[in-house]
């Protein structure tokens, strides 16, 4: 089984490579390429470069401009912004998460959304904690079910909202999770008037977690910063301190705060 998976990789890989070097040369055109240019400099033959240039074409990645004539994507521009700015947030925030899990004796999270989950991007710990939600960089959650995906939730207008919980569907994930459509909607109330959100072992039974909103200076929610703890050790009052320490981020991203 090894060997045919690595068989089929092979050939994989070298579509990637392939698609790689073309984005390389498309760079270094200032105007659109032909398909002759680009063959030609990439060493590829037109029909294959034409086939992985029409997928390209179809991911976005590629724009065809008219007929035979291509220059980077759109899509290439987006994904470089959404790089830049997480890569931003989590050098920003880093010292500040660093301070409040030595100010709190807890664990730090920093996450971002992905379509209708939490993407924990980075973490301030001992590194001794066994709670599975947290325990990886890179571990995801649904939205209502975390403090920080609760925030991002709020800040939805009500047809995303809607859309969400027919998305989701509302998974249980433990006895405390919102499963009801108007306990979260009471939540998410509680939420935009409160600026902190909780995880009362909504994910996971015996941690608790509270979460607050990291805004860019363009007043967009961009991640969010939130402390957990096994639900003995845990204090609501933390939320000042949360909140305190998502503003001092926001406002080392630019963020100028609503008067």
């Amino acid at each position: 089984m090894a060997k045919t998976e690595s068989k089929n990789a092979k050939p994989s890989i070298q579509v990637i490579e392939r698609m790689m070097h073309l984005i390389d040369v498309l760079s270094r055109h200032p105007v659109p390429a032909t398909l002759k240019q680009l063959a030609s400099e990439t060493r590829l033959h037109p029909s294959t470069a034409h086939r992985i240039l029409g997928v390209m074409v179809d991911s976005r990645l590629v724009d065809r401009v008219e007929p035979g004539m291509y220059r980077l994507g759109i899509r290439l521009v987006q994904l470089g912004s959404l790089v830049k700015s997480r890569i931003s947030v989590r050098q920003e925030a880093l010292p500040y998460m660093q301070a409040l899990h030595r100010e709190l004796g807890e664990t730090v999270n920093l996450s971002v959304r992905r379509d209708d989950e939490v993407v924990y991007i980075e973490r301030a710990s001992e590194g001794n904690t066994m709670m599975r939600v947290v325990q990886i960089i890179g571990a995801h959650a649904p939205l209502h079910i975390t403090a920080v995906g609760k925030i991002f939730l709020a800040a939805d207008t009500p047809q995303q909202v809607a859309g969400y919980i027919a998305r989701s569907g509302l998974a249980r994930y433990t006895d405390h999770t919102l499963t009801d459509e108007q306990a979260l909607q009471r939540e998410l109330a509680r939420i935009r008037a409160q600026r902190h959100a909780c995880d009362n072992e909504e994910a996971e039974r015996g941690v608790c977690c509270v979460g607050a909103g990291i805004y860019n200076d363009e007043g967009q929610l961009v991640a969010g910063l939130s402390v957990s703890a096994p639900t003995e050790r845990f204090k609501p009052a933390w939320a000042d301190s949360v909140r305190k320490t998502a503003g001092l981020i926001s406002l080392a991203l630019g963020h100028t705060p609503a008067r």
